[in-house]
C-alpha cells in the first residue's frame, strides 16, 4: 500500500522536514525551473517565518534563498548537480542571520543529492529555539526547504 502524501509546495516561507516514521511522505516542488518533486518520510514544521502588519512585509529567510538561487550562479537552474562548499557557506549566513544556526547544519555527505529548495540537514534538538523536544535522536535527519523560484 502506498503512502500518503502531502504536497507543500503552496506554502510559504522556510520550513524543515524533519525524517520521521509517520507513514506520511512529504513533497515540495524544488530544483528551479527542473520543477523536481522529492519525497521524505516525516513532519513538516514551518521555521522563521514572519509578518510585519504596518508594513505589510513578509520576513523569511526564503526571501535571501530564493535571490541566491536566482543569482548568477545558478539563474533559477536549480542546482540540481548538488551544492558545494561556497552554497553551504551562504546558506549558512542566511541561517545565522535568523539564529537558525545553532538549530540546523547542512549535512555534507549529502551536499550531491541537495539541490535548491531541498538541502540535506541534521537538526539539534538542543537550539536556542527549544521547539523540538522528545526525539529519540540527536541530531535528527531532514530537509530544509522552502519555495521554489521557478
Amino acid at each position: 500500500m502506498n503512502k500518503p502524501l502531502v504536497a507543500i509546495w503552496d506554502t510559504v516561507g522556510l520550513g524543515i522536514i524533519i525524517e520521521f516514521p509517520t507513514g506520511v511522505l512529504i513533497t515540495n516542488q524544488t530544483g528551479g525551473t527542473t520543477c523536481l518533486h522529492p519525497e521524505i518520510e516525516g513532519v513538516y514544521v514551518p521555521l522563521a517565518n514572519d509578518y510585519k502588519e504596518a508594513t505589510k512585509e513578509f520576513l523569511s529567510p526564503e526571501i535571501a534563498l530564493i535571490d541566491y538561487f536566482e543569482s548568477a550562479k545558478y539563474k533559477g537552474s536549480g542546482a540540481i548537480k548538488g551544492i558545494d562548499l561556497e552554497d553551504v557557506a551562504v546558506i549558512n549566513e542566511i541561517l545565522a542571520q535568523f539564529s537558525l544556526h545553532k538549530m540546523i547544519t547542512i549535512d555534507l555527505e549529502k551536499l550531491q543529492e541537495s539541490h535548491e529548495a531541498w538541502i540535506y540537514i541534521e537538526i539539534s534538538q538542543d537550539s536556542d529555539l527549544g521547539i523540538l523536544k522528545g526525539f529519540s535522536e540527536d541530531p535528527l535527519k531532514g530537509v530544509l526547504t522552502w519555495s521554489n523560484s521557478d
